[in-house]
């Protein structure tokens, strides 16, 4: 088992690539915390998780909220006693053309996906440093690199999680915190399934793979990442497309 013994965070963590990476993990012998905002679906994750064997636990938080990021942090550092991993992935969408985007469309993607992942790391870093070790990951996004028709928000929020994460991996380095990010390609969620089919058939035929990823794909990434496999990989983006951008 490769991540037997850690601790593990992951927000977002109920549903799409969050779920599959919290199941992912909880198969490799780690245990899991699920973060959400919706009880009944943090709940329906973490009986699945403990009826294969696994160990997890949810708690259901707004990561907007710096109060209830607190919350969460403190109830597992007092649970477990340390944070070995920390997989800052929820994020929401709130697709318009630039010139029919509200100002609240704007603040509600930004708050959530950008903010969001600031709390987050901000708190978590503090147990990092003190235990001298950890590993941050963060979801950004193939738009956050390349940008996207109608997602100024989403885009503008995934760039910022990029620099967010080569930022913190130039300040935690020297206390042994690795920090990396995950850039999905168009991956088969809930989210993603409400794309038009014609829309959809147009990335596939895009993509060199000819395909679209499955959450399980993402989660295979991030598992690398979080393992001892990648003790020298910090500040990285690590694209999971199917060669889209090529």
């Amino acid at each position: 088992m490769r991540l037997k013994g850690k601790v593990a965070i992951v927000t977002g963590g109920s549903s799409g690539i969050g779920e599959a990476i919290s199941k992912k993990f909880a198969k490799e012998g780690s245990r899991i915390i699920v973060v959400a905002r919706e009880q009944s679906k943090i709940d329906n994750v973490v009986n699945i998780i403990n009826e294969n064997g696994g160990d997890a636990i949810g708690i259901s938080a707004d990561i907007t909220d710096m109060i209830q990021v607190e919350r969460v942090v403190n109830k597992v550092v007092l649970e477990y006693g340390q944070i070995d991993i920390f997989v800052n992935n929820a994020g929401i969408t709130a697709d318009f053309k630039i010139q029919n985007m509200t100002e609240k469309h704007f603040d509600d993607v930004i708050g959530v996906n950008l903010k969001g992942v600031f709390n987050c790391g901000s708190l978590v870093s503090k147990i990092m440093i003190e235990q001298n070790h950890g590993v941050i990951l963060n979801t950004s996004s193939v738009v956050g690199l390349y940008g996207n028709f109608g997602q100024t928000n989403y885009s503008a929020s995934k760039w910022g999680v990029i620099g967010m994460t080569k930022t913190w991996a130039k300040e935690l380095g020297k206390y042994n915190v690795r920090v990396n990010a995950v850039a999905p390609g168009f991956t088969l969620t809930d989210m993603v399934k409400k794309m038009p089919p014609k829309v959809l058939d147009s990335i596939k035929d895009k993509t060199p793979l000819k395909m679209l990823a499955k959450p399980e794909d993402i989660a295979n990434a991030f598992l690398f990442l979080a393992s001892d496999e990648a003790r020298f990989v910090t500040g990285t983006v690590l694209s999971v497309d199917g060669g889209l951008v090529l």
